[in-house]
């Protein structure tokens, strides 16, 4: 472990592999714009907070022009992606216009997309919202959920998609 000072830029890169080191499932989270567009987005920021009540937690970069969409939504789902949908989290990280382009989604008791063929999918209703440094982190209730175990999870781990050993 270095203990010699070195520039934020360089900093930023080496704060960055080190949070690469920890494994994390790929999220798309997804509502609909007031506009009745879907939107959503690849998140791999997504974390149980609390079974009761049941709260989970993921955050998102404060300068992306959705952030407003998804501050003033009501509900919203976040769909965990199965290790063969690393094309719709490539899609879902993208700046395509239109994501959800003959995509065959479900639709949440709410109104917001539910992806298929995901390990699981949760309906939460957004609840709290702070600022935490450059992300806006959002803290939400689970109000409807289902899951597939024959799916196993898409992992990013290093940098890079991962998949679990059988």
């Amino acid at each position: 472990m270095s203990q010699t000072p070195i520039s934020h830029e360089a900093f930023t890169r080496e704060f960055r592999d080190a949070l690469g080191t920890f494994a994390t499932g790929i999220t798309v989270v997804a509502t609909r714009a007031p506009d009745g567009e879907p939107i959503g987005l690849t998140v791999n920021s997504f974390n149980s907070v609390s079974l009761d009540p049941p709260l989970i937690v993921w955050s998102l970069a404060a300068n992306l022009p959705c952030v407003p969409i998804f501050e003033s939504c009501e509900y919203y789902s976040v769909n965990v992606l199965a290790a063969d949908q690393d094309n719709l989290s490539n899609l879902f990280a993208s700046r395509s216009d239109d994501k959800f382009a003959g995509l065959d989604v479900d639709e949440g008791m709410y109104g917001v997309p539910l992806l298929r063929g995901c390990c699981a999918r949760f309906e939460c209703r957004n609840v709290v919202r702070h600022a935490g440094g450059d992300h806006i982190v959002f803290i939400s209730e689970v109000v409807r959920f289902d899951r597939d175990d024959t799916h196993a999870p898409l992992i990013f781990w290093g940098g890079a998609y991962q998949r679990l050993a059988p």
